[in-house]
């Protein structure tokens, strides 16, 4: 007989450290269920926990989608189900575990599915994936091609017109109607947006690439052929998703034919946290969730773990201002905490000096600077502080940058890497052939069809001479590697990137400064290739979840490598500091006015600012300059006058408290003198001037 200690723990009892609505969420039946979680409530820690459930009943994982929004929020999800599941079986893990779960990025699952089950939709499953920026480029290409950019009217550049497509894609709504709700400026230019949009969409075809857009748009097709649907549907019994409040309209629809009747899936999301319109998130997907489904179950998530409960309490008056919403009141057990402040400040310089001293004083008191977060809603508004950080020396990081894979260099490397696998790639050819010096893209252009003419094979190019006299020495080295890259039996991966790199840091040390840090940066990429397969796994990977950018420390490292953070509102979604500053929280600026012309701009920039107020653990300020100068750093007396943000004005003003920005009495502030000159003596004066 079995004594107590050592009595085989039970699901229940690995779950046991759940709250009563995470373990209802997590051991919820087959039925379709909604979780809406609130900021800080555990939801990972409860998705989690249902995949664990699942498998610990008997649930085989390869027949588990985990879709996320980010590679590491799956990588997260499958370390807590390990964990999970050894104190469920002890620690010889014997059975399935985590890593067998179909969990990713939607675009990460919606490639494997591609790669697998395409041909039934006549995609090659060796197509290749543009990432953003070479998506614009191919755009470019396009748009000077039908003679768009050379138009005594201004036309849209790429950048713009890849968001018109991206977004028409998205939100399934034809090119009118995205022009009239978010490009009104572009309107006078429909039809020839159409002809150029038509047009990438052609090149793309001939070329073999798929860009972001496509492998939502063709995971979709999948599951919308009858055949091809079924044999994807079969794969898997139980579909979670995380996020749900940033899916778009296409997303929401492949999780709706993945399990037409809802058995099995389970979304989790908070549609206070929906602030991705602008990647054409819809907050339709998670309010409208309960009439998608008869049966659905919508539990939500209350408990806060993060915050104060006099931040839970100004942030549940900010969110409580919404048009629409999920009910929910955040609360927690942690007591004490002061209200959160509203800090009005004279100016800037007021501004900027206050958050300075105040994170030096909370440092002093033993918070990390890493530990302290300043957020704001553009970029530029930053910059009067970062000037004034790097005066005194005290480091900080910058995050809503460039990533790792959107620089110069580590594009270069990739393009070639992605021509090898796919000689049709226009994009790909043209930026690897511009970097040779002398050609331009008209000769790129020309020898891009030459390759196409002989069927990608690159032998072509042997047999001409250089493109340019200047190109001489460069293209001797670079025609062979790319013959050698696309031989049956190519060398491994890593070898592969390391010749390329050796061929292209010649044209690095040309083209850009800096040459010895970049270099280091196509080091990482040798070691990152260690970790993969095969090729097309690498640029895929590269491509849709690419790692952030090591962000520039202001200043030199310093012994302790402490910093301070500085990241825009949008950055900061999923983080959480013991302090938080937002700052320039004048109406205008929270919300923004570019996004005021629509009551729905609106809800979104108010749920913006409750993201970021919700980031806050202990501390949280917010803080708005009173007057904003006309030129910057007051090179001008011109200026005008700033009002709090309507979203503390309205409703929630008492649940702040107030505080100063400028320096108080004792805090160092010149005590006024006695005045040397009496104001009676003033007014005698100034009368016997006129006597």
């Amino acid at each position: 007989m079995q004594t107590a200690e050592c009595a085989v723990p039970t699901i229940g009892d690995v779950l046991a450290d759940l709250n009563s609505a995470q373990y209802a969420a997590a051991t919820h039946d087959d039925s379709p269920l909604l979780v809406v979680a609130g900021a800080g409530t555990g939801k990972t820690t409860t998705l989690a926990a249902r995949v664990a459930f699942h498998l610990s009943n008997g649930v085989d994982p390869r027949r588990i989608l985990l879709l996320t929004f980010t590679r590491r929020a799956a990588q997260e999800m499958t370390r807590r189900v390990d964990g999970l599941l050894r104190r469920l079986r002890g620690a010889d893990m014997r059975g399935p575990g985590g890593e067998a779960v179909w969990g990713g990025t939607f675009h990460a699952m919606g490639t494997r599915l591609l790669r697998l089950h395409g041909m039934s939709i006549e995609v090659d499953p060796g197509f290749t994936i543009m990432d953003r920026g070479d998506s614009e480029d191919l755009m470019g290409v396009v748009r000077s091609q039908l003679g768009l950019a050379k138009t005594d009217r201004r036309f849209p550049q790429k950048g713009t017109c890849m968001d018109i497509y991206s977004r028409c894609v998205n939100s399934q709504r034809p090119l009118g109607d995205v022009l009239r709700a978010s490009f009104p400026w572009c309107l006078e230019h429909e039809d020839d947006l159409k002809r150029l949009c038509a047009e990438y969409v052609e090149r793309k075809l001939a070329t073999g690439v798929l860009d972001y857009d496509d492998i939502l748009l063709y995971w979709l097709g999948l599951m919308e052929d009858p055949a091809a649907g079924a044999e994807v549907r079969k794969r898997f019994d139980y579909v979670l998703v995380d996020e749900y409040q940033d899916t778009n309209s296409l997303q929401a629809r492949i999780v709706a034919l993945l399990r037409p009747d809802g058995r099995g899936v389970t979304v989790v999301g908070d549609d206070a946290q929906s602030i991705y319109s602008f990647r054409a998130a819809d907050v339709r997907n998670i309010l409208d969730f309960p009439a998608q489904f008869p049966d659905v179950a919508v539990l939500p998530l209350e408990q806060n773990y993060r915050s104060t409960q006099p931040i839970l309490e100004a942030t549940n008056r900010v969110i409580a201002g919404a048009a629409e919403r999920h009910d929910k009141a955040l609360w927690t057990a942690r007591t004490g905490g002061e209200r959160p402040a509203i800090v009005t400040c004279t100016e800037e310089d007021e501004q900027t000096d206050f958050v300075i001293r105040r994170v030096l004083e909370l440092r002093e008191s033993g918070v990390l600077l890493k530990k302290q977060a300043v957020l704001f809603r553009a970029t530029h508004h930053s910059l009067p502080l970062e000037m004034e950080l790097q005066r005194r020396n005290i480091p900080y990081r910058k995050y809503g940058g460039l990533k790792f894979t959107e620089t110069a260099h580590v594009k270069d490397l990739a393009a070639i890497l992605r021509l090898a696998e796919n000689p049709r790639d226009l994009s790909a050819g043209l930026r690897v052939l511009t970097l040779l010096p002398g050609v331009g893209p008209t000769t790129a252009q020309r020898l891009m069809e030459t390759l196409a003419e002989a069927g990608g094979d690159f032998l072509a190019w042997a047999d001409l001479c250089s493109p340019a006299p200047a190109a001489k020495f460069a293209w001797a080295s670079f025609v062979p590697l790319m013959i050698d890259l696309t031989r049956p039996d190519a060398m491994e991966l890593t070898t592969q990137v390391h010749a390329v790199r050796e061929m292209y840091a010649p044209l690095l040390e040309r083209i850009y400064d800096n040459a010895t840090a970049r270099l280091r940066d196509l080091e990482q990429i040798e070691r990152l290739a260690a970790r993969f397969d095969d090729r097309p796994s690498l640029l895929a990977d590269m491509a849709l979840d690419p790692p952030a950018w090591a962000e520039d420390l202001a200043g030199p490292p310093v012994l302790d490598e402490d910093y301070l953070i500085l990241s825009t509102m949008h950055s900061a979604k999923g983080l959480e500091w013991d302090a938080v500053y937002l700052i320039h929280a004048a109406d205008g600026n929270m919300p923004s006015d570019m996004a005021t012309g629509s009551v729905d701009e609106i809800e979104e920039e108010r749920r913006l600012f409750y993201v970021a107020c919700t980031r806050a653990k202990d501390w949280l300020y917010v803080c708005f300059p009173l007057r904003y100068y006309k030129a910057p750093w007051n090179h001008t007396d011109a200026h005008g006058y700033a009002q709090l943000s309507r979203f503390v004005a309205d409703g929630c003003r008492d649940a702040f408290r107030d505080e100063p920005g400028g320096l108080r009495s004792g805090d160092g502030a010149d005590e006024p003198a006695d005045p040397a000159v009496s104001g009676a003596a003033i007014k005698t004066r100034l009368r016997a001037m006129w006597a």
